[in-house]
């Protein structure tokens, strides 16, 4: 049966969705998808809010999809034109180009109470114009996959009296208050005084380019914190020992299957133990190779304690500035430091005499003069936070130049709201549809602690077309990969990205036993899946979407992935972990099977 599905949205959501749906289609369930993009050019965020010298912060390994892969040669970390020449390269290769359709804005979804198909209303845009059409025109379809993006809207506070900066008469430069997607060049910092608002990645890239810039001043607002660390492992010193490594290991493939992903006991699951436990081993690691546990090599700006672990936040990889805003405070004694040290890259380690970020908390207003006026917050134990003390010494902070790198926020003013379809926030079942109407999908809407969207939202499409076909398992069992936030936190929408794709695998039946991949695929793939972080591929071994290229992958790019650690490394960050949680789970399950016994535990 021809089943109609509409994709909103040309970036890797929306292309990765597209791809799946051609690769499951059946005489049975035919799928005909079409992607609609409002843009001139596929890649989404990646194409149109990227600047100068911006990176991915995931690597290749994880952010490739599972059977498009880039070369071993190739740079672990890829620019974000790189990228969207990945994303280019994937559409040619799988034949995407002939169904998507450039310069078309979806104005208005709705659904036929009559069929409950729905009515997806675009215009599309007049030839050598950026004017649209007047007359929407209409596609009906069993089908809607939403895959606009997080990053589309842009957040704005407002802050009072912000006016007042551009209206200052006495700078040498053209005033300037503009949010970060408009940001593109370094030329644009240079020479001026920036006050820069938010610590995410964006932020943090901003404040880097603004120091390399020769900007005259940079203030870097934060709301409360962020937790740093590199996006790659750097070189260390221990016993005056220099431990270099030619190809950094990305942190992102550090993590492993066994014990954390696979053959975890429920109740390990669902009490988040793994992730408590991790997160005191690695405070106490980051504070005996860098002498802090706020993040790697990070001496200020820490969250409070209560928030401090994968658990909690989304971990900044967006170290580059770290150098600049430590200058003033790394205050690590001779003795241990000369124990073990983290290595800042030369480059941008400077005297601390020398320039620096300054860290400030948000203004809550600028006066007249385009002074920026900051709160005085409560003390914490004996003293205020570093950062803070710094803006309250009579320091003096007057921008030429405001830049909001605070992020975006979700809008969806084209769907109905007569025909509630609600919004990614409503989709309780896996993040991605509501309960009781699996014909509208939101694909790309969940964001991973320490991971990459491109990846969750291939997981995400294997998903909903297993639901489609009737293949998902019932009932699910409770989701236990959200990070874990206050009601009143900001960002809800966070998961944990190898809990979050192991248990859409498992729910899909691409959850491989161990026993399942020795008898078919022999020693070498047990072992990369044992000691592999969550990589799509591993999902495509077996089950419903099982492909041909996916043990060559497995035994050539995550094999060199995996021995690139080298035999500490995957004794200090595979077997002992592994063991420990092998035991922790094994426990568990004892526990459970004496409970059953003696009649204290019942099934669920």
């Amino acid at each position: 049966m021809q089943k109609r599905i509409v994709i909103v949205g040309a970036g890797p959501a929306g292309l990765v969705t597209c791809k799946a749906l051609l690769s499951s289609s059946t005489p049975v369930h035919e799928f005909l998808p079409i992607i609609l993009e409002q843009e001139d050019d596929i890649g989404g965020t990646f194409r149109y809010r990227s600047y100068e010298n911006s990176n991915l912060v995931s690597s290749k390994q994880l952010t490739s999809f599972s059977d498009f892969r880039l070369p071993l040669d190739h740079p672990d970390h890829l620019t974000l034109e790189e990228y969207v020449e990945y994303l280019r390269a994937y559409c040619k290769k799988f034949r995407l180009n002939e169904l998507i359709q450039l310069g078309t804005k979806v104005t208005n979804i709705s659904r036929d109470r009559t069929t409950g198909e729905h009515e997806v209303s675009y215009v599309r845009k007049l030839p050598g114009s950026d004017q649209w059409e007047s007359t929407p025109r209409v596609i009906r379809a069993q089908y809607v996959a939403i895959c606009s993006g997080l990053h589309v809207t842009p957040a704005v506070p407002d802050i009072p009296g912000i006016q007042s900066v551009l209206q200052r008469d006495d700078t040498e430069v053209t005033p300037a208050v503009y949010h970060s997607h408009e940001y593109k060049v370094r030329d644009q910092l240079a020479g001026r005084r920036v006050l820069i608002l938010g610590t995410g990645e964006t932020g943090m890239d901003l404040a880097y380019e603004a120091a390399k810039a020769k900007a005259k001043e940079v203030v870097l607002c934060t709301r409360g914190g962020f937790l740093s660390f590199p996006k790659a492992l750097n070189d260390f010193e221990v016993f005056g020992f220099k431990f270099e490594s030619k190809t950094p290991l990305p942190i992102d493939t550090l993590i492993t299957n066994l014990a954390e992903t696979a053959y975890v006991h429920p109740w390990v699951a669902a009490s988040h133990i793994r992730w408590f436990i991790s997160d005191f081993v690695i405070k106490r690691v980051l504070w005996l190779l860098t002498g802090t546990q706020a993040g790697c090599n990070q001496w200020v700006g820490e969250l409070e304690p209560e928030r401090l672990g994968r658990a909690y936040v989304f971990l900044n990889k967006s170290h580059k500035a770290m150098p600049y805003i430590n200058r003033p405070f790394r205050t690590r004694p001779a003795v241990p430091d000369y124990l073990s040290r983290y290595i800042d890259p030369p480059e941008d380690s400077p005297p601390r005499t020398s320039f620096a970020v300054d860290l400030a908390p948000f203004p809550t207003h600028f006066n007249p003069d385009g002074r920026a006026v900051f709160p005085v917050l409560p003390k914490r134990k004996d003293s205020m936070r570093l950062e803070h003390l710094r803006v309250h010494e009579g320091r003096e902070v007057r921008p030429d130049t405001v830049i909001f790198a605070t992020g975006y926020r979700q809008e969806f003013g084209f769907l109905d709201p007569a025909s509630e379809y609600g919004t990614p926030a409503d989709a309780d079942v896996r993040n991605i549809v509501k309960s009781g109407d699996e014909s509208v999908a939101f694909i790309g809407f969940v964001r991973p602690g320490v991971g990459a969207i491109p990846p969750i939202a291939e997981m995400q499409a294997m998903f909903w077309i297993s639901l489609i076909k009737g293949q998902v398992r019932q009932p699910l069992p409770p989701p236990h990969y959200h990070l874990l936030v206050k009601e009143t936190a900001r960002i809800k929408y966070g998961v944990d990205h190898s809990t979050y794709m192991s248990t859409l695998a498992k729910d899909i039946g691409a959850a491989p036993s161990l026993w399942e991949l020795y008898k078919e695929y022999g020693l070498h793939v047990l072992i990369c899946y044992c000691f592999g972080a969550a990589f799509t591929t591993f999902y495509r071994l077996v089950g419903p979407f099982r492909s041909p290229t996916a043990a060559h992958i497995v035994k050539t790019e995550i094999w060199e992935t995996i021995t690139r650690r080298g035999i500490l490394g995957n004794l200090f960050m595979g077997v002992i972990p592994m063991a420990f949680y092998l035991t922790l789970n094994a426990a568990a399950y004892v526990f459970e099977k004496i409970g059953r016994l003696c009649g204290l535990v019942h099934e669920e």
